[in-house]
């Protein structure tokens, strides 16, 4: 069952660019390690060599001492080697049992055995917490669910080195806790687990050691009780990491507000929704996956019917029946789901940037230079790394958040509500993204954030509003914002007074 991993001096280069830098590395078997770096470090790419997704450029990758070159996933996975992927790999018109066993269908002669696969996708999915139907198609499934289903297909290929990139991103506090009860039994049962997550919390709470990369470039390892999340955060950036949050500014609480809903009702999501915005002040919006938060924004945008409620933008009262209409009330929002819904990922930065503005680079014909110029004020104001003349799907994932922020600004909003703004973010940009967020604030603008870190809505907001099946159970103001009181409020233990 137990495997052992050695990298020999590892390098990897797509065309001219190298992205990795003679890496060296073991990993004993039956152990839990944090897998360290920014967005860029190399370490999906170390990763995928291992998994069989990459041939490495130069040195030797070897399994149980013996060396070793995968030609495909495949392979790897025959040997026990599973990646579940931070961006998930599902087919949406399959169901949840097809998807498990996608490439690896059990048979009973010539047909496949659809009972057998039901039966074994089941007990994999209790295992995660998911109780749904394994015959539920997956384009029928939220986001979280989706992350279930990724971890309990490895399960059903009994890995025996399991690789989980952000797998946490989606899931509630209860389901991260199955899934670390999950990485308990399976390190005893001798899996190693290699566990990639820019949430440092979770990695000093569930691995034995933590390995850090920059660059391309193996810096550190360092047994996980013996290292504190504020050196994991310094070896990761190279420098040392202080004030991760701006100093929060006295938000005004006078006049008239910038933004006013009440009453608002999103059949089936959200009840009742009272809530004001003031100019200058950063409101945050807490609960658990399916307390509402997010179908409550998409139903003020006109991306779902509402039944009930009015919104008031500056003091004057609009119906918003699409995000273009909302545009034009100097109201945008950027989805959860930056790359489906936020950036066109196989598009040139340029045209992403531009696509809600094209009416002011065309003169009457659409302006190229004029475009360039725009890009060129938002990668010098937003500060995004890459290549300018790439497409966005080059980019890092703060990079990416980055470019979909500058976006999303390009139509000079007022109000701005962010949805889970640094998911998938290492913690470097997650710093650049906290004083960008304080930075419009400051100008006067409204920003909601709606995160499931309660870290980042302590540390950056004013008030935070807390919703629990669909309703709002709570308006906490900055003093009182800790996550016990967070959490309470969010899973409905806070007493009444």
């Amino acid at each position: 069952m137990s495997l052992h991993v050695a990298f020999e001096g590892i390098t990897k280069e797509f065309g001219a660019v190298r992205v990795l830098h003679g890496v060296s590395v073991e990993l004993q078997p039956g152990r839990v390690y944090g897998l360290l770096g920014e967005n860029g470090a190399g370490k999906s790419t170390l990763m995928k060599i291992l998994a069989g997704y990459h041939a490495p450029t130069a040195g030797t990758l070897r399994i149980d001492g013996e060396p070793r070159r995968f030609a495909s996933s495949r392979e790897a996975e025959q040997q026990g080697i599973v990646l579940i992927h931070q961006e998930l790999s599902l087919a949406d018109d399959l169901t949840i049992a097809q998807n498990m066993f996608l490439g690896h269908e059990i048979r009973r002669g010539w047909l496949l055995d659809d009972r057998a696969m039901r039966r074994k996708a089941e007990n994999a999915l209790r295992q995660v917490g998911f109780e749904g139907d394994p015959d539920l198609k997956v384009r029928d499934l939220i986001v979280a669910e989706k992350q279930l289903v990724e971890i309990a297909k490895a399960q059903v290929r009994n890995a025996r080195l399991l690789i989980m990139d952000e797998p946490t991103a989606s899931l509630t506090p209860a389901e991260c806790e199955r899934l670390f009860a999950l990485i308990g039994r399976l390190k005893r049962d001798g899996v190693t687990i290699v566990y990639i997550s820019h949430k440092l919390d979770e990695v000093e709470r569930i691995t034995d050691e933590v390995i850090v990369m920059r660059d391309g470039r193996f810096v550190a390892r360092a047994p996980t009780a013996e290292t504190s999340r504020h050196h994991m955060a310094t070896l990761m950036v190279g420098r040392e990491l202080t004030d991760l949050f701006p100093a929060k500014r006295v938000a005004p609480t006078s006049g008239t507000p910038l933004m006013s809903v009440r009453g608002f009702t999103v059949p089936g999501w959200a009840e009742a929704v009272d809530f004001d915005l003031w100019p200058g002040e950063i409101l945050g919006f807490a609960g658990l996956v399916g307390a509402g938060r997010t179908e409550l924004f998409e139903g003020i945008l006109g991306l779902r019917p509402h039944s009930a409620g009015r919104v008031t933008l500056e003091g004057r009262e609009v119906r918003l029946r699409s995000p273009r209409e909302a545009m034009r009330h100097g109201l945008t929002y950027l989805s959860e789901d930056r790359k489906g819904k936020g950036l066109h990922v196989n598009r040139p930065l340029r045209d992403n940037l531009t696509l809600m503005t094209l009416d002011r680079h065309a003169h009457p014909l659409l302006s190229g230079r004029s475009e360039d110029e725009a890009l060129g004020r938002a990668v010098a104001a937003f500060g995004v790394r890459g290549d300018p003349e790439g497409r966005a799907s080059s980019l890092s994932g703060g990079n990416q958040q980055k470019l979909a922020i500058a976006k999303y600004l390009e139509p000079d909003p007022r109000v701005f509500v962010l949805d889970e703004p640094t998911r998938g973010v290492d913690v470097g940009a997650k710093r650049d993204i906290y004083f960008l967020v304080e930075r419009l604030a400051a100008e006067g603008r409204g920003v909601i954030v709606v995160s499931s870190e309660l870290i980042e809505l302590i540390g950056l907001c004013h008030r935070v509003i807390v919703m629990r099946g669909r309703r709002v159970t709570a308006t906490l103001p900055a003093e009182r914002l800790t996550e016990e009181e967070l959490i309470a409020h969010a899973i409905g233990t806070h007493p009444r007074h």
